[in-house]
C-alpha cells in the first residue's frame, strides 16, 4: 500500500489529512485492499452512507493532498452544507503540458460521463454538471507550465477533464493525457490548499501541504526540460 495519510488538524469535530497518492478515499466496486477510510477507522463519523463515514468530498486515488473528514453527524451536515454552497476553498497545484495562450483564466464547462469510456469525464457528455476551475500560471516551464487551479465546483476528474478538455493534460495522466512523463507514475496533481469555515466557530481555517517528493522530483525534469 502506499504511505499512511498524515493528520494536519484534528478536534471533536474534524480532522484536515493529508492523502498520499495510491490511497482510495472510499470503498467502491472493483477496489480490493485498504481505502482512507479503513485506515482512519473510527476517526470518521457522520453521513447517510455506511461505507464512507465523515466523507464529504474526496481526492481520486493519484491525487495527493488535503481532504476535510468529520467526526461527527452534525459536523458531517455542516461540512457538507460548505462544499454544497461553495464556501470550502480547494486549489491544486498542476503541472499541465504545453503553454496555454493566457496565464490566467476560467474553464467554464459542464462534465459528464463519456459516451465512449464511462470511467471518463467529458465536457458535455452523459448527465453533464455545471464544472468550473479558476487558473493562474505559476511558472512558465520548456514543455509544461505549473498552474494554481481553483475549484468552483466539485465535479469528479474535474481539474484533469478541463486540462484535458483545454489542449493542456495534466502531467503523467494516463487517463486524460500522456503517462510517464518527467518520470511521472501518476498525474502531476496536489490539492496544495484547503481554506473553510469550522463547523462550530465559524473560525476560517486555511491549510496548506508541499508537494510530495515524486512531484517535486518531477518538476525538476521539467524545470531541465528533459
Amino acid at each position: 500500500m502506499s504511505a499512511k495519510p498524515r493528520i494536519v488538524h484534528t478536534d471533536e469535530w474534524l480532522a484536515v489529512i493529508d492523502k498520499p497518492a495510491g490511497l482510495v478515499v472510499h470503498p467502491a466496486a472493483g477496489h480490493h485492499g485498504p481505502t482512507l477510510v479503513d485506515v482512519l477507522g473510527g476517526l470518521l463519523a457522520g453521513g447517510e452512507d455506511p461505507v464512507r463515514p465523515g466523507i464529504v468530498h474526496r481526492l481520486d486515488k493519484d491525487t495527493s493532498g488535503l481532504m476535510i473528514v468529520a467526526r461527527g453527524e452534525e459536523a458531517h451536515r455542516r461540512l457538507a452544507a460548505q462544499i454544497k454552497g461553495r464556501h470550502v476553498r480547494r486549489s491544486y497545484l498542476a503541472l499541465v503540458e504545453g503553454h496555454p495562450r493566457s496565464r490566467t483564466g476560467t474553464i467554464d464547462a459542464p462534465l459528464g460521463r463519456d459516451y465512449r469510456a464511462p470511467e471518463r469525464r467529458a465536457v458535455g457528455g452523459r448527465g453533464p454538471r455545471e464544472a468550473r476551475t479558476h487558473f493562474e500560471v505559476l511558472e512558465v516551464l520548456p514543455g509544461d507550465v505549473l498552474v494554481e487551479a481553483r475549484l468552483e465546483t466539485g465535479r469528479t476528474h474535474q481539474v484533469r477533464a478541463h486540462f484535458a478538455a483545454i489542449g493542456h493534460p495534466v502531467a503523467g495522466d494516463p487517463r486524460y493525457g500522456h503517462a510517464g512523463r518527467h518520470g511521472l507514475a501518476r498525474q502531476f496533481l496536489h490539492s496544495a490548499k484547503l481554506g473553510f469555515r469550522h463547523p462550530l466557530t465559524g473560525e476560517e481555517l486555511e491549510f496548506t501541504s508541499p508537494l510530495p517528493p515524486d512531484l517535486e522530483a518531477a518538476l525538476r525534469v521539467a524545470r531541465a526540460g528533459q
